[in-house]
């Protein structure tokens, strides 16, 4: 017998906490405790602002922001993250995880909000590092570097200390620099290059990615060589 001929899965067996409303006035709330669906009435007067910003308001990050659906918590976007930064969470074990929360005994009855995770993670990381680096009421767009996090404790020439003549020859101060390289990214493709969006493209500590490209093309890379050895093995009989 499998799991298919004993598991009812019809929309009778669904218990009540997780089954939509049947009126469309109501959004999926993701949150730390479990799945809601909550009835949502917006305003609707002349000087009212869009639902999206009457959400932010209310500390619920919207999946889109055209007809809104599903929502997630403020709680639970910081949640993710400390999950993520502290545990190595994955999106997929804490999108895991929240359905277990819900429905523990049949967490595949909780509705997919997976590719909704996703998104909503990536424009949170951002909206985060916006208000850390000073850009949260500010109208200029960053420049190149400026989302990277500033290390007091490095020691930075003209910032955090200065560096006189008499300085240099006892290399009190070097600087270090070190490459490390993926080996695991040049098997990765893009299934829709085109179609990617880059939130932070030199933003952060990499490169952007058309100065990438143009030093790509610029540069010659000689195809690489295995450093293995052949080995020669030889067969020996006796007569």
């Amino acid at each position: 017998m499998n799991d298919d001929e004993w598991m009812d899965t019809s929309q009778e067996s669904i218990p009540s906490h997780l089954c939509p409303p049947e009126h469309l006035d109501y959004l999926m709330i993701v949150d730390i405790t479990s799945v809601h669906f909550i009835e949502v009435n917006y305003c609707k007067c002349n000087e009212a602002m869009p639902n999206y910003l009457q959400l932010l308001r209310s500390k619920l990050f919207p999946a889109t922001l055209q007809q809104p659906r599903t929502a997630f918590t403020f709680n639970v976007l910081d949640n993710f993250i400390q999950d993520n930064l502290k545990c190595g969470t994955s999106r997929l074990n804490y999108f895991s995880k929240l359905r277990h929360i819900t429905f523990n005994a049949f967490p595949h009855l909780v509705p997919d909000w997976y590719r909704e995770l996703l998104r909503v993670v990536r424009k949170w990381w951002l909206l985060k590092l916006l208000k850390w680096n000073g850009f949260s009421h500010c109208s200029r767009q960053p420049r190149e570097g400026e989302l990277a996090l500033f290390c007091l404790a490095c020691p930075q020439p003209g910032l955090n200390y200065e560096l006189s003549n008499q300085e240099y020859s006892n290399w009190k101060y070097t600087h270090t620099f070190i490459m490390d390289g993926n080996f695991k990214a040049e098997h990765m493709y893009e299934k829709r290059p085109g179609s990617q969006v880059w939130l932070m493209d030199g933003l952060r500590y990499m490169v952007a990615c058309p100065e990438y490209k143009e030093y790509l093309k610029n540069t010659y890379h000689p195809p690489e060589r295995s450093m293995k050895q052949p080995v020669l093995t030889a067969s020996t009989s006796y007569c």
